[in-house]
């Protein structure tokens, strides 16, 4: 009431607050990724693994459809439209996960992993004082043996592929709670404190044990479901994930031409390097060319300030002028499983914000020998384009400018396309705009992870619509993107559980014909920044999304 006149919210006013309330409500349901965001209401509380819960979450997601989609888009802004039109497909997507592929009926590792990442999310950040994250952690312990039981009752007929990989992983599950948690501690609590950490540990130690017994008795004899989506249910999840729209055969054939060319250009540049050398044996050997452990994190630190200096020196985009990286040896309850990350602080942490680019060193320890083909990783090469995509001008500069993002939508949902095919793009882009670009070794190490990118999108068609097996799979990366056979493996197991996961490649494409198709509508007025910014303005919306937004139409996505 204003002055006697009684003023009507607008449709856009109304759709944030709903947005705002189905958000909300998403952060109650899923506290572990309430914790990431820097929401801390739900921190001494996990996720209903029941049955029961998540028939009462999808009842949910479809009453918050049924809302949505009451608005008009006519009636609300451009962004608001947008943001409507994602979250009716996400909130599908979700739907549909629970409804068709079923997690917590066919995937075991929807429990075990799921648990460990729930108390990591608690102990990575420093974000309220030891004794506080403390009672929070032992509030989601004391529930993880009832949800290990509670998996035991749901699960039925896995695919097999999915209790193997559980079972690969458990050893590291079980060791987090083992020893990484009290690590994480260390010198932090009174005797009194850490004696009620340890047990709550032993308790979930021995669930884990029960679990993998159970595993191994009882499921793995059993688990001889299907992990393949089909043809449909993949590209309703295309669609839903992405909002894009392309016939599968498209798709592939978009692929597997970028595939080719990339392949070309390697063998071209690794011939002038190593002379009648297959590319495979050429890569080996310039990993021996690697960056000494001891220097590992200098050089790296330099090698953002030379990038971020390049950036800034080109005017490729517009770089926010504070909030400095800095890269830091990877704290030690990470170190068994990760060698590189990113360490940002979520949208809403108001105490821990400063952000770290994690490096793992080789364990001292270890044999020469051993510490040597660890550090084979990291070539000079290598490190940049990880740090272009990771850091300048990649995930951290998205991150960097979240809180610019024009709704709350897009400050806490990011399309896959979006995050990882900028990433992706940015390698290329970097090369292209002149950084490093003498040197052969720099493209090859960018072509090198472009092929891997591109193997993953043919791999999730070929498994999950094509009746492609996990051998198949797994001698696809070999013989295509050059991966040791390890890594190759742990490549197709992942393109089971992870079925669309060209969205790197799918994503780089898209940008790369956007910024094709920006440039010929601007003419003389193009400018590269300019095109960066309006794009990473957007936030991380679905790039049909931001195509319509930045050229009017969502034709020509590829």
């Amino acid at each position: 009431m204003s002055d006697g006149v009684l003023v009507t919210p607008s449709a856009d006013e109304e759709f944030a607050a709903l947005a705002q309330r189905y958000h909300e409500a998403q952060m109650k349901r899923h506290p572990t990724w309430a914790t990431a965001l820097g929401v801390h209401a739900h921190d001494g509380v996990l996720e209903d693994f029941t049955l029961a819960g998540q028939a009462d979450a999808v009842q949910a997601w479809r009453e918050f459809r049924f809302a949505f989609e009451a608005f008009d888009p006519c009636d609300l802004s451009p962004v608001h439209a947008h943001d409507r039109e994602w979250l009716l497909a996400h909130i599908s997507g979700a739907i549909e996960t629970a409804t068709v592929v079923r997690p917590l009926e066919r995937n075991p590792d929807a429990y075990a992993s799921a648990l460990t990442e729930s108390a990591f999310s608690l102990v990575n950040r420093q974000f309220a004082p030891p004794e506080e994250r403390l009672e929070a952690l032992l509030g989601r312990m004391s529930a993880m043996p009832g949800v290990l039981r509670e998996a035991e009752v749901n699960l039925a007929q896995p695919p097999r592929v999915y209790t193997e990989i559980t079972l690969a992983q458990l050893p590291g599950n079980r060791a987090f709670f083992e020893t990484t948690v009290s690590e994480a501690f260390a010198g932090l609590l009174s005797e009194a404190q850490t004696r009620r950490l340890e047990a709550a540990c032993q308790d979930v130690v021995a669930a884990f044990e029960r679990f993998e017994g159970f595993l191994r008795e009882t499921l793995l004899p059993r688990s001889n479901g299907s992990f393949a989506l089909g043809a449909d249910a993949f590209a309703r999840k295309l669609y839903h994930d992405e909002l894009v729209e392309i016939p599968l055969a498209r798709l592939k054939a978009v692929g597997e031409a970028d595939l080719r060319r990339n392949q070309a250009e390697l063998r071209q540049l690794a011939e002038t390097l190593q002379p009648g050398t297959p590319p495979a044996q050429t890569l080996v050997l310039l990993g021996r060319d690697h960056v000494p452990a001891a220097s590992l994190l200098d050089t790296t630190q330099a090698m953002l300030e030379e990038i971020r200096g390049f950036i800034a020196a080109r005017d490729l985009l517009s770089l926010p002028a504070d909030k400095p990286l800095r890269v830091v040896e990877t704290p030690p309850f990470m170190r068994a499983t990760v060698a590189a990350a990113m360490d940002t602080p979520g949208p809403f942490e108001g105490v821990s914000t400063e952000a770290f680019y994690y490096m793992t060193l080789p364990n001292p320890t270890w044999p020469l020998a051993e510490q040597e083909a660890y550090m084979a990783q990291w070539t000079e090469a290598g490190l940049s384009n990880l740090s272009v995509h990771e850091a300048y001008p990649g995930h951290y500069v998205q991150f960097l400018l979240m809180g610019a993002f024009p709704s709350l939508t897009r400050r806490v949902l990011w399309a896959p396309s979006n995050a990882e095919g900028w990433a992706h793009y940015c390698e290329a882009m970097m090369l292209e705009q002149g950084f490093r670009d003498d040197l052969p070794r720099y493209r090859i190490a960018m072509l090198q992870d472009a092929l891997l990118r591109n193997a993953r999108l043919i791999v999730g068609l070929g498994l999950h619509t094509e009746g492609m097996t996990l051998d198949e799979a797994q001698a696809f990366f070999e013989r295509e993107a050059f991966l040791a056979r390890p890594v190759a493996q742990a490549e197709a197991w992942r393109g089971t559980l992870d079925p669309t996961y060209g969205y790197y490649t799918l994503g780089k494409l898209m940008l790369a014909k956007l910024r094709e198709d920006y440039a010929a509508l601007q003419g003389a007025r193009f400018s590269l920044r300019a095109f960066h910014d309006a794009f990473l303005a957007q936030g991380p919306l679905p790039i049909p999304l931001i195509r319509e937004a930045l050229l009017g139409t969502r034709d020509g996505l590829l």
